[in-house]
């Protein structure tokens, strides 16, 4: 029957309040549920207040902080607080005939029914908010020994392609977020650092495509905010995990905790070591007869060697019953080895083999981020009148050093000149940060808040050249320099909710001041560059932003959302220093120092509804983008010093880009040992712009869907096949095929369900590769890319004083309505 109360629990609710008389007014509820012993918040734990002749007339679940706000009809009632595994406690013959506050509920964990109840999070689930969807990761099969990057390609609505790039609904302008802030965690914009995580270190993701005013305005196609695991349960408990595959793939994770009732240390550290083999192909062809050589192929390997090491440790110490404050400490270390062996056929007019030439670069990076925070966080009561406070300081220092050689093998044998290039990058960011949230009344909510961002960058690139084949390297003046970027962000919002019956608002405006300074130190910066951009610069540029979030409650299990907000997409510092990369002699990329920021203006229509064994979530939306980034491909008419055409990317500012999409996510378990869930993202999108007297407007439809089907086996096996395709795609220049990818996972308990085995192959058909086509007046170029080849990896883990996690029960995923206030936005 427990498994059952919430959705009886539900209907009867439904039935109560269709059935009340005009003139009952009712009076509310309040009060808290907590864990026996730990006194942490239960969330989703059922209320019912049952009459006299033993109906239940109404109820309510706890949220997140374990707390309750129920409307009941005036009278005298037994109230039962039930949660799964838990015993139920009741409060008997309870007079309630005005508004009460409860005394707070302790529940026992129910020992003797935990093993009959316990269904392990294992698929995601959804949850509706005012400004946001929560997606509960689980335990999902196919991301044991994966990293942070693989378990966000499980996450409806986002994606990552072959090069670990994320992008939300088809869109790459997103915002990547650590509880709720920027973080050296997600590697300072770069996603690259999400590689090398590993995914258990993950509790659930959210996706914000409607942020509201509390959330900084950066990322046109909204926000992905990754809340990491924080173990909450009293005592010293934990796990470790260790994970070898092929080809090269090994790591290990550990984590601990220990809880008591004044505070609360954490920490997760990994090491990962990597040898992951890839490839790819470049067919260039150019119009122009007077070219000798017209036809340059390229075929390219990457040998990656990865070794890294990650820990974050932190402790929260509560000074009073309602407040706390966390300190904590994030290390990442990296040291890889990457050889790209580029090898070059160029044939001439007639189409013979003219010239083979072997370029091979070897690259060293070195890299250390570490991270200091501290937060203060003060509830004045249970309601949710609350104060935050954070502090943040992080910083990233980042050595790549490559050596370029080149080979000419046919027609003849010879040794060209070589390159030396030394890239250091430290980075420096500081971040200040207060919100206050103060309940009004029974249903409505008022918040404010500022955020303070500081960063500085400085990049000092060093290319030496060779003097022939002397073996004596002298600097190039002209494209060796110092780059020093800072971007500061004041921001301060205020946002206003309340509920009236089943409607619910939440109304916000923020205010954004930006400055954006570039300076360049050179010894001889180049004609070219000085006439093309103004390679100094100080940008100054204050936006407001406001926010709309309605929710409309059809019923119990089925709602109507519409969000509106506006957007800024600033361009990050590689964007825009003006000096080209030289990774690639005759294909290189150039940032622009004259991109201004992008603004959007994002809509977004969704429905909710949930029946016993489905859950269905959909979405319609809308955005319309100015001075939209667009990544263009041009010949630069210059040769290298071996004669090859040089092409050059550069992103741009164009003028529009309209996006329009449908998106659908499907929960089903119809059986106890099936479980289901899908997910279809269709849009559409529209450029229009030119450079260089170029049009490069385009019209794009595409769409990708994965789905995921998992079976529970005898003798405590799992199996579970994902499956994700995504569409062909073009922009004004590029058309991109579509891929398909399989990954297969199995899993088996042992050791009294302590521990676990696991087995996982990711792209099983080895089809993880983005194959495109670019055509431009004067080339073609067609490509093949593939990033990471096929895997297979082993894992075991073992747990301590630790529960295989429990799944709360809220069935098929809650419509939480309430209002979220606080610190873990912004």
């Amino acid at each position: 029957m427990k498994k059952n109360i919430l959705l009886l629990l539900l209907f009867t609710v439904t039935c109560t309040f269709a059935q009340r008389p005009q003139n009952d007014t009712p009076i509310v509820i309040t009060g808290s549920i907590v864990e026996s012993g730990s006194d942490l918040p239960l969330e989703y734990a059922t209320v019912a207040f049952i009459n006299k002749d033993n109906k239940i007339v109404t109820g309510g679940i706890t949220n997140e902080k374990g707390a309750y706000r129920i409307e009941v009809p005036k009278g005298i009632y037994t109230v039962q607080f039930e949660f799964i595994s838990y015993k139920t406690t009741k409060l008997s013959n309870q007079r309630l005939f005005k508004n009460t506050k409860l005394p707070t509920v302790s529940l026992e964990v129910d020992s003797e029914s935990l093993d009959e109840v316990v269904v392990r999070a294992e698929t995601t689930e959804v949850q509706v908010r005012l400004d946001k969807k929560i997606y509960n990761i689980g335990k999902d099969l196919t991301t044991s020994g994966a990293t942070v990057s693989d378990a966000l390609n499980n996450v409806p609505s986002v994606n990552v392609d072959v090069e670990g790039a994320i992008s939300l609904r088809g869109n790459e302008n997103v915002r990547i977020l650590i509880n709720g802030k920027p973080s050296a965690i997600a590697g300072f914009g770069s996603t690259d650092a999400l590689q090398q995580l590993p995914a258990e270190t993950i509790d659930r993701v959210e996706v914000i495509t409607s942020p509201s005013a509390r959330y900084d305005a950066e990322g046109t196609a909204g926000i992905i905010n990754i809340i990491l695991r924080k173990e909450k349960t009293l005592g010293l408990n934990g796990s470790f995990q260790t994970n070898i595959g092929w080809p090269l793939n090994s790591g290990v994770t550990g984590n601990i905790n220990l809880r008591t009732d004044k505070f609360n240390v954490f920490n997760t550290t990994g090491v990962r070591y990597s040898d992951a083999p890839g490839n790819a192909f470049f067919e260039n062809l150019y119009f122009d007869d007077t070219r000798e050589n017209p036809l340059v192929i390229e075929e390219r390997d990457y040998d990656r060697l990865r070794k890294g090491f990650n820990s974050n440790l932190g402790i929260e110490y509560y000074l009073t019953e309602n407040s706390s404050l966390t300190a904590s400490g994030f290390l990442r270390l990296g040291d890889n080895e990457t050889i790209t062996t580029n090898d070059t056929d160029e044939f001439n007019q007639s189409g013979d083999l003219a010239i083979t030439r072997i370029r091979t670069e070897t690259e060293t990076e070195e890299d250390t981020s570490y991270q200091l925070s501290l937060n203060y966080e003060n509830n004045f009561s249970d309601d949710g009148h609350k104060l935050t406070a954070d502090f943040q300081y992080e910083n990233d220092k980042e050595t790549e050093v490559s050596l370029i050689e080149e080979l000419n093998t046919y027609p003849v044998s010879e040794r060209l000149s070589s390159e030396d290039i030394t890239s250091k990058e430290d980075q420096e960011e500081y971040l200040a940060q207060i919100d206050y949230v103060l309940p009004i009344g029974e249903n409505a909510q008022f918040e404010a808040g500022y955020r303070g961002n500081f960063e500085e960058t400085v990049t000092d690139y060093v290319l030496l050249e060779e003097e022939g084949t002397t073996g004596v390297f002298i600097k190039n003046d002209s494209l060796s320099n110092l780059f020093t970027y800072n971007e500061n962000i004041n921001a301060v919002y205020a946002q206003y909710g309340n509920k009236f019956g089943k409607f619910s608002f939440l109304l916000g405006l923020r205010l954004e001041n930006t400055q954006l300074k570039g300076d360049v130190d050179a010894e001889d910066v180049t004609s070219d560059n000085e006439d093309e951009f103004n390679i100094n610069f100080d940008k100054d540029y204050t936006g407001l932003f406001p926010t709309i979030n309605l929710i409309y409650e059809i019923g119990e299990r089925e709602n109507i959302t519409l969000g509106y907000n506006r957007r800024i997409n600033r361009p990050r510092h590689w964007f825009i220093n003006p000096f080209p990369s030289r990774s690639s002699e005759a294909n290189v990329f150039q940032g622009n120092p004259d991109l201004d920021p992008a603004y959007a203006s994002a809509f977004d229509l969704g429905y909710l509804k949930r029946w016993d064994k489905i859950t269905l979530s959909s979405s319609v939306y809308y955005q319309y983008e100015t001075d939209a980034f667009e990544r263009i491909q041009e010949d630069t008419g210059e040769l290298t010093s071996n004669g090859v055409p040089i092409i050059r990317t550069i992103p741009i500012n164009l003028s529009t880009n309209q996006r329009y999409g449908f998106e659908a996510g499907i929960l089903y378990n119809p059986m106890k040992w099936l479980r289901l869930n899908g997910s279809f993202n269709f849009y559409k999108f529209v450029t229009d712009g030119e450079f260089n007297e170029i049009d490069y407007g385009a019209e794009d439809t595409s769409w990708f869907a994965r789905g995921s089907v998992k079976v529970t086996l005898p003798s405590k096996i799992d199996w579970q096949t994902n499956v994700f395709y995504r569409g062909p795609r073009n922009n004004s220049q590029t058309e991109t095929d579509g891929i398909v990818v399989f990954n297969l996972a199995f899993s088996k308990d042992i050791m009294k369900d302590n521990g676990t085995l696991g087995f996982n192959a990711r792209d099983l058909l080895n089809s993880r590769k983005r194959k495109s086509l670019t055509e431009a007046e004067t080339f073609r170029s067609y490509s093949e890319f593939q990033w990471r080849e096929r895997q297979f990896s082993l894992s075991f883990t073992y747990r301590f004083n630790q529960k295989k996690k429990r799944q709360r029960g809220n069935g098929n995923g809650g419509g939480d309505l309430e209002f979220e206030g606080g610190g873990a936005g912004m």
